[in-house]
């Protein structure tokens, strides 16, 4: 008896392989009504592992309160096609909870369970306009399950040559 094919996701996040410079933008305070953003520079290298059913993302962030590296490690199910997303960042130990999802029709969309100064929140990254050159992440949180997002980090990625 022959199994069905594998869903796969392999090669999913093979667009950010390579050097990107980072425009970043984040809310200088989640979840309280700001509408008040830091805006700074960074860089990324990025690159498949395992035939590209895995995939690591080094950053290093210029922060106005002090630059840092972090990094993104993730891994497709080649089952579901869906890829687990956890994130390092090195001012505090340990790695995040993982986000989870796919890439539907170019963008890319995945949540987590996850808590806030203590609350439990909805998290959301979404991966979209994706071209050969740039990319575009966000992060968004959710206080009320998922019923409506706030927008706290944005990624503008450009490919270095």
């Amino acid at each position: 008896m022959l199994s069905p094919p594998a869903v796969s996701g392999r090669h999913d996040f093979a667009f950010q392989n390579g050097e990107w410079r980072v425009r970043h933008r984040k809310l200088r305070e989640r979840l309280a009504g700001s509408d008040d953003w830091l805006e700074f520079g960074g860089t990324c290298r990025a690159w498949e592992v395992m035939g590209g059913l895995g995939h690591i993302e080094d950053n290093m962030l210029d922060d106005p309160s002090g630059a840092y590296r972090a990094a993104a490690f993730r891994l497709a199910d080649s089952n579901t096609g869906q890829w687990s997303i956890w994130w390092a960042d090195e001012r505090y130990p340990g790695i995040d909870v993982p986000v989870r999802g796919r890439f539907e029709d170019g963008v890319g969309t995945f949540f987590a369970d996850d808590t806030f100064e203590g609350r439990p929140v909805r998290l959301r990254f979404i991966w979209s306009e994706i071209e050969e050159d740039k990319a575009r992440w966000e992060q968004a949180l959710s206080d009320d399950d998922g019923r409506s997002w706030e927008v706290n980090w944005i990624m503008r990625f450009e490919r270095v040559r």
